[in-house]
């Protein structure tokens, strides 16, 4: 017997679409999809947030040196004018070296956010800026649920058949 509901697709687009399911679940904290489809994106939401909890304190902070373009007051980076050996000038970017503080994560720490990237997609918000999920799960969704049990991170409310086919239309959310 299947551990898992075939959906009635194939594997690669079943897959793709549990991804997208999840990935708009974790980004929106609720979707609107049919039962059967909402009972398996809840399995595999509760698993990657249940893993971003275990994980969530395990990083340490590291001091590093960050060679970037010196800005003026309006943003644009400061050039000089240099000479090359063989005697033409050209304008040069001019550097500054700063340290700045980052989070470095633990070896498991980096493991579960590699397990959580495979679980869902790479998204970009409105201005194209992409959006880091792992992230957003370890810092936000993970402390919301730090003092719950194992478990139980998602509710499913079935919301009645929907027009057109009759398919069993069920809303999944984080709680």
């Amino acid at each position: 017997m299947a551990t898992n509901r075939k959906l009635g697709r194939t594997t690669d687009i079943r897959v793709s679409m549990l991804k997208t399911l999840t990935t708009d679940l974790i980004l929106n904290g609720k979707i609107e999809t049919t039962l059967p489809r909402a009972k398996e994106v809840k399995a595999i939401a509760d698993s990657i947030i249940a893993l971003a909890i275990k994980e969530k304190d395990n990083f340490e902070m590291v001091d590093t040196k960050v060679v970037k373009a010196k800005l003026d007051s309006k943003g644009n980076k400061v050039t000089e004018l240099v000479k090359s050996k063989n005697g033409k000038e050209y304008l040069k970017v001019v550097k500054e070296e700063t340290t700045e503080s980052r989070q470095k994560d633990m070896p498991s720490r980096l493991n579960a956010r590699r397990k959580i990237m495979r679980k869902v997609n790479k998204v970009k918000d409105a201005d194209g800026k992409n959006v880091d999920l792992p992230s957003k799960l370890f810092n936000e969704i993970a402390p919301k649920y730090a003092d719950k049990n194992v478990g139980g991170y998602t509710r499913i409310v079935k919301a009645g058949p929907r027009r057109g086919d009759g398919a069993e239309v069920a809303i999944l959310q984080l709680i």
